[in-house]
């Protein structure tokens, strides 16, 4: 996603006994981490070629098939209007994995920016961004984007805008900080005495060393997004029916637990525990080593 964790995984870098791709590569729990995360995505990619149900996956129902158990057919069973459940987990794949990847960029673009130009400049302009930033902060993350995402109705693009909006504060903080330790370093003081405008000062010099924290923490967040994202689609708040949508799921199939039929809100509770875990598996890890790195240097 940056520089930094593309060069953990640079092919040199993989064989240098210490380095931090090194010490990710020799993490058991990283690497498998990092294996569900890539079937997840492959799954979301080449969904409709993984499974013979795409138009089921897409939401179109089959009425005479509903709530049918497993079986060679259908192996995680169909739901309540007779739609197979891979076909939906696959799908719901897409939708996850793109509310995560569209918050926690977006939040990072808007954090960065806001982050950096209150760190550099300071004075009122940090005081008035950070007020602003505090505002956010003030109310809890989730019942901020409720309110948000009930403001704007159910939809997958509304769902991003409101846990963007409870998101991006938390990035706007940290890259301050280390913004504010960046900006009176030597190279900083030379590029300025030497007439470079603050712009390419912050975008150039600041910005780039500044964003390894950002980075370790917005993978760590891509797996709290996704438990967001299920959690609004769940009470109504998220994606629409007949989208495919792994909370979506769980909300259509939970009455029908008690009935024995848990194939529906199951597979779909097990999809978002998994892939949420393998995120922040990662992100511990790559944390880990990056403060190794730091710590031996």
């Amino acid at each position: 996603m940056t520089a930094t964790v593309t060069a953990m995984f640079h092919r040199s870098a993989l064989r240098t006994p210490g380095s931090a791709a090194w010490r990710f590569r020799r993490s058991g729990l990283g690497m498998m981490a990092a294996v569900i995360i890539a079937l997840f995505v492959l799954a979301a990619l080449f969904a409709p070629a993984l499974t013979p149900y795409a138009d089921q996956g897409r939401g179109t129902p089959d009425l005479l098939n509903r709530l049918q158990g497993p079986s060679w057919d259908h192996w995680l069973g169909t739901d309540d209007v007779g739609r197979d459940i891979v076909a939906r987990l696959l799908f719901g794949a897409r939708t996850a994995l793109l509310i995560a990847f569209g918050v926690v960029i977006v939040a990072v673009v808007i954090g960065v920016i806001i982050g950096a130009v209150a760190g550099y400049f300071g004075g009122w302009i940090d005081e008035v961004l950070m007020r602003i930033t505090d505002v956010f902060l003030a109310f809890p993350p989730l019942l901020l984007a409720v309110v948000v995402a009930a403001s704007l109705g159910p939809s997958t693009r509304n769902t991003v805008i409101a846990i963007t909006v409870s998101w991006w504060p938390w990035y706007a903080r940290q890259i301050r900080a280390q913004v504010l330790s960046l900006r009176t370093r030597p190279f900083i003081k030379a590029a300025r005495a030497m007439g470079v405008p603050d712009y390419q000062i912050i975008g150039r010099h600041i910005v780039p060393n500044a964003m390894t924290p950002v980075w370790v923490q917005a993978t760590a967040d891509l797996g709290a997004v996704i438990l967001t994202a299920a959690g609004l689609s769940f009470v109504g708040l998220g994606t629409r029916p007949p989208g495919a949508d792994w909370g979506l799921m769980i909300e259509e199939g939970r009455s029908y637990v008690l009935g024995g039929q848990w194939w529906i809100a199951g597979s779909a509770g097990v999809a978002v525990t998994v892939l949420a875990l393998a995120f922040n598996l990662v992100g511990d890890v790559i944390h880990e080593v990056t403060d190794l790195k730091a710590d031996n240097r």
